[in-house]
């Protein structure tokens, strides 16, 4: 027989030999492997000046737990728990204590793996479908994702959208928020209801979902109703601008709840009510028009770009240049802020850009969701998105906004008084 023959493994048929997979697992796994292992040095390198009496180290590594698999995005892969021991003879509520934030105890799915399941319901995949459509994309070894498995998880999300709904936000300050109504395509009460979202950019620069529930989009009082929720449960200190579409009844509950907060109107909403008023013919230049609007340097240019578009369209077209200068001033408030965060204040595009993924997801089928469901996977998937949210622009301008400085075509006021002097 020759030495150099190559054996091959059998494999069962119908079953797809992938070693592009398999070397890609290995190497997360041994990855995984290591970060675990770091973790749990790290935390034992944390308390090494505490001693026993006898000059031992207090806390120790104590070796790992069995061995058990963990369903990832790239298939299941074997891990072990790294374990910590404190051995000093103290009290359970005086022991220190080791907990993974890469491997939680009792964890069997990897987190991305979680926020897949609220993704596949909006495509309109049933309960029943899942551990098809999840062997499809993970492989057929997926033990822990059978239909009781998710039923259990999907009962979880209310939970965890309850306990979201009664947090605490008297520590919580929104120096920018952004307002929209988010309809979806689901099996829903005749009612035109929607999910009321509010986003919010804190002091640092970090954008958070704020408020989150079902109502009417155009209702003042469905909007009252959740910002009163948000100012009775702490947060106190209203926003120095709010973003949104003309059209909300939020506008009316904004004042009333929060009467110090200016209106900045959306204009990529303000662009498509103006639109529709002119012929499609006509569209690409009126297009280009308001974008010398809304992207002029100065208050005064956009003012006189204003003037000219008046001037171009009020003969023919009354209709349309009405409706862009009804709302001169809330759609020119941007002005008074740094000019680092205008890209973000122009328009609503946070909450257009969070909810692009499940806008219109849901499908009309003999298995649509309930607006109940659709709630529960909706706030679920945007919980998940929100881990990977950008920062805002120009965070070390903030301070100064929330300080009251004020500021004049996008720089603080006095420096551009001084640069109108120069």
């Amino acid at each position: 027989m020759n030495d150099n023959t190559t054996i091959s493994p059998l494999h069962q048929p119908g079953s797809i030999v992938d070693p592009l997979t398999e070397i890609a697992r290995e190497g997360a796994r041994q990855m995984l492997a290591a970060a675990l292992k770091a973790e749990a040095a790290n935390f034992v390198a944390r308390f090494a000046d505490k001693r026993l009496s006898d000059g031992r180290q207090r806390v120790v590594h104590h070796g790992t737990g069995p061995e058990r698999t963990i369903q990832t995005g790239i298939g299941p892969l074997a891990v072990k728990r790294h374990k910590v021991r404190d051995r000093a003879a103290v009290g359970a509520e005086k022991r220190i204590r080791f907990t993974s934030n890469i491997l939680p105890r009792w964890a069997r799915r990897s987190r991305s793996l979680d926020a897949l399941l609220p993704v596949l319901y909006l495509r309109g995949v049933s309960m029943g479908d899942f551990q098809e459509a999840l062997t499809a994309l993970l492989g057929p070894d997926a033990p822990n994702l059978s239909p009781g498995v998710i039923s259990r998880l999907t009962a979880g999300w209310q939970q965890d959208y309850d306990r979201w709904q009664r947090r605490d936000l008297s520590a919580r300050r929104y120096v920018y928020i952004w307002a929209d109504g988010v309809y979806l395509q689901a099996r829903m009460e005749p009612q035109a209801e929607c999910m009321l979202v509010v986003l919010g950019a804190t002091p640092e620069g970090k954008k958070e979902l704020v408020g989150f529930q079902v109502g009417v989009r155009e209702s003042a009082q469905s909007w009252r109703e959740l910002l009163v929720d948000l100012k009775a449960r702490g947060l106190a200190v209203p926003p120095e601008l709010a973003v949104g579409d003309g059209a909300l009844g939020f506008w009316k509950a904004m004042d009333e709840v929060f009467p110090g907060t200016r209106h900045q109107r959306c204009w990529f909403h303000k662009m498509a009510n103006v639109l529709n008023c002119f012929p499609k013919s006509m569209q690409p230049a009126v297009t280009a028009d308001l974008r010398e609007i809304s992207h002029a340097a100065t208050r005064a240019s956009a003012l006189a770009a204003i003037e000219i578009f008046k001037e171009k369209y009020a003969a023919k077209y009354q209709r349309g240049v009405s409706c862009l200068t009804k709302d001169n001033e809330a759609l020119l408030a941007f002005y008074d802020f740094p000019a680092e965060h205008w890209e973000h204040l122009r328009t609503s595009n946070p909450t257009e850009s969070v909810f692009a993924t499940v806008r219109h997801r849901t499908v009309r089928t003999k298995g649509a969701l309930s607006q109940k469901t659709a709630k529960l996977m909706v706030f679920t998937l945007v919980r998940a998105a929100s881990k990977k949210w950008r920062k805002l622009n120009g965070t070390n301008q903030l301070p100064h906004v929330i300080e009251g400085v004020r500021f004049t075509d996008g720089v603080v006021a006095d420096d551009a008084n001084q640069s109108r002097a120069a």
